[in-house]
């Protein structure tokens, strides 16, 4: 069976579906419809979901099975969430550098309130962690 056109052939506009048609009884209802958000998707994303789902989840898995690195797969499910119009949620890794960072900047500006260090010290210690001053 084919695949439902998310855009247009000739111009590349959205397409969207009008008209059903039940196969056992011949009824037509005609209404506009949005495509399924995976529906949108490019087909080696849909591919990738389908192994993604067939594997739980598990990306070591897929690794192991696909031959591809943890990275890349991790990598291209972060483009396939972007893709579907996501904001991907951070990993435990993630969280736990940001809340690193935090505690860092937070200590820096109160040994600045406590008039421990300069504000010219304060800035070079934020702008060395790679941060913009408060």
């Amino acid at each position: 069976m084919r695949t439902i056109l998310t855009r247009c052939p000739n111009c590349g506009g959205e397409m969207e579906v009008t008209r059903l048609h039940c196969t056992r009884c011949e009824t037509v209802i005609l209404a506009r419809y949005d495509p399924c958000p995976f529906c949108r998707l490019k087909p080696e994303s849909q591919a990738f979901i389908t192994a993604f789902v067939r594997y739980r989840g598990n990306l070591k898995e897929m690794e192991r099975e696909l031959g591809q690195s943890y990275w890349s797969l991790r990598n291209r499910l972060q483009e396939i969430i972007q893709e579907l119009g996501f904001e991907a949620v951070p990993s435990r890794e993630e969280q736990g550098a940001e809340r690193e960072a935090a505690v860092a900047r937070r200590e820096i500006l109160e040994r600045l309130e406590r008039g421990e260090i300069s504000v010219a010290e304060a800035v070079a210690a934020l702008s060395k962690r790679g941060e913009a001053a408060p």
